[in-house]
């Protein structure tokens, strides 16, 4: 497929602006919401808005609201990517080296307020947790999502308080836990030890990125773990990058909803996710999505869902 002249004028105007070119680099980074893209161009967010609407309406970015917030990030569209990424390779500008730096005292400033609460609800977390939703009917429905098992490696991204190894450990050869937290790691080696548990390693570690092997795990889960994430996608990417043929991704978070409360007091960055864009990040990152699973709260709180994909088991070898 090509563009017709219309639609690359059209495209090319939409970008023929050096704000405009800046907020695409942005964006290229990670998905951004108006604030933080008016904060980082030292911008009014009315100005920033404008900007950002004539780059979607030509589609080269994509809205999406999410709560009371609204975040923009690339187009999927392959050739407006291709149209992007060319624009970009022959951007070369210390206006946008600055730009990036800004972002990047945006993300720790994300990150040290999410350290900070982490650190301080470690102790609480699995009593949080059950504030949502019953505990016992997600974890059953994990059980069932996952399958019988045994299995030869679970790896559990974001493990927090260890729920996922205790509860897989018994039928898992071999576990991994990853986090950043080091409290949430202690308590996570307590409650592993707890279980009886010797076959599972914990590590302090990037969901990010891993530098765990690719293809080395049969089962891979995040749980509740997406929401707190700037790039969620590109986490889903890294997850299924572990998958080996014929393994299996669990993701388990909310449903969309509109407790804005959430992202002050449990620096939650996005509220829920709609199935669509976890399937299409499944789909996009080579595995095969089933229908998802989901858990409404008893009374009211928050919809659990539960997402899996699956990467397609090799063909048997022929023997000569």
């Amino acid at each position: 497929m090509t563009l017709t002249a219309d639609q690359t004028v059209e495209a090319l105007r939409a970008v023929g602006e050096p704000t405009r070119l800046r907020v695409l680099s942005l964006l290229a980074a990670e998905e951004l919401s108006v604030m933080e893209l008016s904060r980082v161009l030292d911008q009014s967010q009315p100005r920033v808005s404008r900007h950002l609407k004539l780059m979607a309406d030509a589609g080269l970015i994509e809205r999406f609201p999410d709560g009371a917030r609204v975040f923009y990030r690339l187009s999927h569209d392959a050739l407006s990517r291709r149209l992007i990424d060319t624009v970009l390779d022959l951007l070369d500008d210390a206006e946008g080296e600055a730009d990036h730096r800004r972002l990047d005292e945006v993300r720790k400033e994300r990150a040290a307020d999410a350290a900070r609460y982490f650190e301080q609800v470690a102790p609480q977390w699995d009593q949080m947790r059950s504030l949502y939703v019953c505990e016992s009917a997600v974890e059953s429905a994990i059980e069932k999502a996952a399958g019988p098992g045994p299995f030869e490696r679970v790896v559990d991204l974001g493990t927090g308080s260890g729920r996922m190894l205790t509860l897989f450990g018994k039928k898992a050869k071999m576990s991994v836990g990853l986090d950043l937290s080091q409290n949430m790691l202690n308590i996570a080696r307590a409650n592993v030890a707890k279980a009886g548990l010797d076959k599972v390693e914990l590590r302090h570690g990037d969901i990010f990125s891993t530098r765990l092997p690719h293809g080395s795990a049969d089962l891979v889960i995040v749980h509740q773990v997406l929401h707190y994430l700037a790039d969620p996608a590109a986490a889903v990417a890294e997850a299924a990058r572990l998958v080996m043929p014929g393994g299996r991704l669990l993701i388990v978070d909310f449903a969309p909803h509109k407790l804005e409360q959430l992202r002050e007091a449990h620096q939650h960055r996005r509220l829920g996710f709609p199935d669509a864009e976890i399937r299409e990040w499944l789909h996009e990152a080579g595995l095969t999505p089933s229908a998802p699973v989901a858990l409404p709260p008893d009374t009211e709180g928050l919809t659990v869902h539960i997402w899996t994909g699956e990467r397609a088991a090799q063909p048997a070898r022929k023997i000569a």
